[in-house]
């Protein structure tokens, strides 16, 4: 009987042995699997609307991510017709201080990075293109399209083309055109902004971005240069959490003028017969995520 036993333990710790043993091994496998992808993954994501405050979050979440999964790169693919100055600053600032190198690629073909677009793709570690695709027209407007008028106009035009030619100048990038982009609301295809040293490169796709990118030294803010290994790396696709769709669809300036509207007549109808309570609240919220949606308000 105690035979018996010390057989059964034995077994038991062959079987534990056998299982910690292909444990270490499916380990091993993962590195060197995860090594000839490229030790490192490339994360992308799609920024595909004009820029707003739930841009930013989704760049800012994108970037804790690469940080946290260890990614050598994330690729921004980038077609937007511009959005508000404030929110492409924040994502200028923090394309800046990632640890992250950036690389922002306007694709696919018949993309654009119009008004605030050109500031992003001029601050990236990377800036590329896809054939089919412009850059540039970056002059100030107002809310809704219009002019500005007087004063505010020569304000707003020097501000930004301030702006256009410190973040040129910071990545190596043409200043004067930057600048021209923003007084003269000057575009370009792919083939020209090459030329004029706007971008780095031109591009099909993210595989062939990742293709031309093997080997490159990246500078970051910190000092640290690193080097790419982009040729087999793993590509990770990195999808708006719900949060950030919210804030993006509560972002669309269209949907922040009819939250204005309906937060006015709630109000109106719940000053108009007090006591109904309902139009009251709804006005209160609505009012509430369209200054939001406008910047005036922040997001907790």
């Amino acid at each position: 009987m105690t035979g018996s036993r010390e057989f059964l333990k034995n077994v038991r710790r062959l079987h534990l042995a056998l299982f910690l043993a292909g444990s270490l091994l499916l380990s091993l496998a993962s590195a060197h699997s995860l090594f000839a992808q490229g030790g490192q993954p490339v994360l992308v994501i799609d920024v595909e609307d004009a820029i707003s405050p739930g841009s930013t979050s989704y760049v800012s979440h994108a970037l804790e991510q690469a940080r946290l999964q260890g990614a050598q790169l994330l690729v921004i693919r980038l077609d937007t017709p511009g959005g508000l100055v404030s929110s492409t600053r924040a994502i200028v600032k923090l394309i800046f201080a990632s640890s992250t190198p950036v690389a922002v690629f306007v694709a696919p073909g018949g993309a654009r990075a119009a008004s605030a677009g050109t500031f992003i793709t001029m601050s990236a570690h990377i800036a590329a293109m896809a054939p089919g695709t412009n850059i540039g027209a970056a002059s100030p407007v107002a809310g809704g399209g219009k002019q500005i008028e007087g004063d505010m106009r020569n304000k707003a035009m020097n501000d930004v083309a301030a702006f256009a030619r410190s973040i040129a100048t910071r990545m190596g990038r043409n200043a004067e055109w930057a600048e021209s982009a923003v007084r003269e609301a000057v575009s370009v295809d792919e083939a020209e902004a090459l030329k004029l040293k706007v971008i780095d490169l031109v591009a099909v796709d993210v595989k062939s971005l990742l293709l031309a990118l093997n080997g490159r030294k990246i500078k970051l803010a910190s000092g640290q240069e690193v080097v790419l290994a982009t040729r087999d790396a793993q590509v990770v696709s990195l999808d708006r959490t719900w949060r950030d769709q919210v804030l993006s669809l509560l972002s669309d300036p269209n949907i922040a003028y009819i939250l204005m509207l309906l937060g006015m007549y709630g109000l109106f109808f719940e000053l108009s017969n007090p006591g109904n309570i309902l139009p009251g609240v709804v006005g209160a919220i609505s009012i509430l995520l369209a200054l939001y949606a406008m910047k005036v308000l922040p997001i907790n």
